[in-house]
């Protein structure tokens, strides 16, 4: 537990929002505390005592109105995260955590280990290396298929993901004539439509059509449009149909290893960590004497060199997972699959997640990943809209299958009991650790008032906390209470 000292000879509990009263004698002093998320008067028995100050009153309407600028200010403001590099006006894409935020994300990483590992007798843990062997990466496939849609802006040379831009036809309602074309960035529902409506205005008073009734908007993501669509659809930089058509750009950032700066030194930072679990799959299965079904867990830095990094750390160029790769007969995958939903789930309500923010969205079809038998996302109700936080796939045999061919080394299993030999069949729960903190934040997030007086805080579960107590001495000018105060610290 990591106790904190400050200035009062009581107790502060910064981890949530409850309230309760605490008595207790040291040296001939009496004094009662209360415990709150924000600090209440204290006072001792030769003091006369005055009115408490009235009962906080919660604003249920708080987390609706929160924006990511309040989230973002907040982070900076309280010591949780700041823009790395800040003094050199920042690096887009990347993050410091501060001291309360190294804190929170620390505790984190603990609870999932200690639930997923430490409670757990079918799940060993692993610490693999930053960079492979890159031919580990031709056989998982991400040199040739590891990317996300592209288009630039011609004009502006701003660069952006086209499945995060999403555009509409403007159809008047008298005549059902489309009359353009509108193209907001991804958020939430309301502030697309706003966004829209916006352009729209424009659009028709430049048709000379101001005021004309449109017909509701039918927004795709421009992976989707035509040449022609495309060549009416306009930049949100300029404003004018000023975008290429969509092309591929590859995520993994490329490195030299070595001296020399030749094709035979390319290397790659790993843009995730599974594939570190699956190429020591055969390592961690004779060290460990497990026998399947098993999983090996790691929690380790991914680098992606993301298009358009944004909503702060939700997506961000270097970012933190925490995955296990549970490895499983083919037989009953749908079981293994289902209660590792259940599973991850959980542990996000244990650690303090709101379960009204949270959903399943159960991918189909070609919501799948080519490999992919199934896969649901957990998702959260962030303040930029309801986007993926965690998501549970069935892989298949897909990746052993590749990392054996591209290797030639046998990566099956010999189950004793059936004396059958197989490639095992994978359940994935992948985990992004800064989405979970940032969750977290957004989660704890309250508003309430107080004699007129409007105040916000976080209350987080108390595994979370990044302070669990705090020491105070009542008057910082009074030696023996100081004195006591510290004693009672150490």
């Amino acid at each position: 537990m990591r106790f904190h000292p400050l200035s009062v000879l009581t107790m502060f509990v910064l981890s949530t929002s409850f309230t309760s009263s605490l008595a207790f004698r040291h040296n001939g002093l009496k004094a009662a505390t209360t415990l709150h998320t924000k600090t209440t008067r204290l006072y001792s028995t030769t003091e006369k005592k005055t009115e408490v100050s009235n009962v906080p009153i919660p604003d249920p309407e708080a987390y609706n109105k929160l924006g990511m600028d309040d989230v973002v200010s907040l982070c900076k403001r309280r010591g949780f995260i700041f823009p790395s590099s800040e003094i050199y006006n920042g690096m887009a894409g990347f993050y410091d955590y501060g001291p309360l935020g190294s804190e929170l994300k620390k505790n984190v990483k603990d609870a999932w280990w200690k639930t997923f590992v430490h409670a757990r007798e079918d799940v060993v843990g692993l610490d693999s290396s930053i960079i492979h062997n890159p031919t580990t990466w031709k056989s998982s496939g991400h040199i040739d298929g590891f990317s996300d849609p592209m288009v630039d802006c011609k004009q502006t040379k701003l660069r952006y993901r086209a499945d995060q831009l999403f555009y509409s036809p403007v159809v008047l309602k008298s005549t059902s004539e489309t009359v353009g074309y509108v193209c907001v960035q991804e958020n939430n529902d309301e502030i697309m439509i706003k966004d829209a409506k916006k352009q729209t205005k424009k659009l028709l008073k430049k048709l000379e059509q101001k005021g004309e009734p449109v017909e509701p908007f039918l927004f795709k993501d421009l992976t989707e449009a035509n040449e022609e669509e495309m060549s009416q659809v306009p930049s949100p930089g300029s404003g004018e149909p000023t975008l290429t058509m969509p092309k591929d750009f590859n995520l993994m950032f490329q490195t030299n290893v070595g001296a020399s700066t030749d094709s035979s030194s390319v290397a790659y930072l790993r843009p995730e960590t599974a594939q570190g679990i699956f190429i020591n799959y055969k390592n961690a299965l004779g060290t460990s004497r497990m026998k399947i079904p098993f999983g090996i867990a790691q929690i380790g830095k991914a680098f992606r060199n993301e298009i358009t990094p944004r909503n702060f750390i939700f997506r961000s160029r270097e970012f933190e997972q925490m995955e296990i790769e549970y490895f499983i007969p083919e037989e009953g995958w749908e079981d293994f699959h289902a209660k590792w939903i259940d599973d991850a789930e959980q542990f996000l309500r244990d650690v303090g997640l709101q379960p009204d923010l949270l959903s399943r969205d159960i991918h189909l079809g070609d919501g799948l990943a080519h490999y992919a038998r199934a896969c649901t996302d957990i998702e959260f109700r962030f303040p930029f809209g309801t986007q993926e936080l965690m998501g549970i796939a069935a892989r298949g045999n897909y990746d052993l299958t590749q990392h054996s061919e591209g290797s030639g080394k046998t990566l099956d299993y010999f189950d004793e009991v059936t004396k059958e030999r197989y490639i095992p069949h994978v359940i994935e729960p992948s985990l992004g650790v800064d989405r979970l903190v940032l969750a977290l934040i957004c989660s704890a997030y309250r508003e309430d008032t107080i004699k007129d007086e409007k105040r916000n805080y976080l209350a987080f579960h108390p595994r979370m906390a990044p302070v669990k107590v705090s020491v105070l001495p009542l008057l910082k000018n009074k030696e023996v209470l100081v004195e006591v105060a510290r004693e009672l610290y150490d």
